[in-house]
């Protein structure tokens, strides 16, 4: 019996061992890639020969595109996304969670049954009206339709409300306390977890959407890094890869950066969130 677990333990630990290689091993041949001269996508040994930065100097210093505005771009909408989702998300759910109301059933009804359809099926709906609001082209398109569609997915933040007990609220409003007191005073500070969480999700997604940003913007000065580095492959048929290599790499640093140092508050808030719907 001691030997069957023992070999059932070492597999775990040789499936555990292969699904990282399998996962790392893409990520750090585009990172050695991104020092490698040359432009070329084929290479003999995983560790270059020589190292160079030119590839990162180049996406910079290029005038056929922009690639330090397009990172602004990015940020600009991806940080904005995370402030008006996490507002809508967390006001929102707290609502449907601790009242009752008239039509409360339908409205959650409705969102999860939407929220079981791909977002690319609204998109001529939403181009439509993007057009007839002049704002196709604006990085305000984005954000506006980012941060309204999140709330579709906020249904980890309702669960995350659930728990918490009512008498919490009961003995705030007893001491006087109005309901935006209660959440603010209350509610917000036991939902740093679930906020981080809200935020990290949302701003990734933001981070790396190409599909929408594609069929909105249309102006070069205008892009986002998804959309152009597309545009930079697409363009020079695909034989600078060691170019977009090295974008690829700038563009995984916020993201990295933020899961590094906030990781333990997205897995308190997924699993605080999964525990009651």
């Amino acid at each position: 019996m001691k030997t069957r677990s023992t070999i059932f333990l070492v597999l775990k630990y040789l499936l555990l061992i292969a699904i990282a290689v399998i996962a790392i091993y893409p990520a750090l041949w585009i990172l050695l890639s991104s020092f490698r001269p040359g432009t070329s996508l084929y290479s003999e040994t995983l560790i270059p020969e020589t190292f160079t930065i030119a590839h990162y100097k180049e996406l910079f210093n290029n005038p056929s595109f922009q690639y330090g505005r397009w990172y602004l771009n990015t940020l600009k909408i991806a940080t904005l996304t995370m402030v008006f989702s996490t507002i809508l998300i967390t006001l929102s759910m707290y609502a449907l969670s601790r009242f009752r109301f008239r039509g409360r059933q339908n409205i959650l009804t409705t969102m999860l049954v939407l929220g079981m359809f791909p977002g690319f099926m609204s998109m001529i709906a939403i181009f439509i009206f993007l057009l007839q609001l002049n704002l196709l082209d604006t990085h305000a398109a984005l954000i506006l339709v980012y941060s309204a569609g999140s709330v579709l997915g906020g249904f980890v933040v309702k669960g995350f409300y659930d728990t918490i007990p009512r008498s919490l609220d009961e003995a705030a409003r007893i001491d006087g306390a109005t309901h935006l007191q209660v959440f603010l005073k209350i509610m917000l500070p036991l939902s740093k977890p679930m906020l981080t969480y809200v935020a990290l999700t949302t701003f990734t997604g933001a981070w790396v959407d190409f599909i929408f940003a594609r069929l909105v913007l249309r102006t070069k000065e205008n892009w986002t890094l998804a959309v152009g580095m597309w545009d930079l492959v697409n363009s020079f048929q695909n034989s600078n890869f060691t170019l977009f290599a090295a974008g690829a790499v700038l563009i995984a640093v916020p993201i990295t950066l933020l899961f590094f140092f906030l990781q333990r508050f997205l897995v308190q808030g997924m699993m605080s969130g999964a525990s009651k719907g």
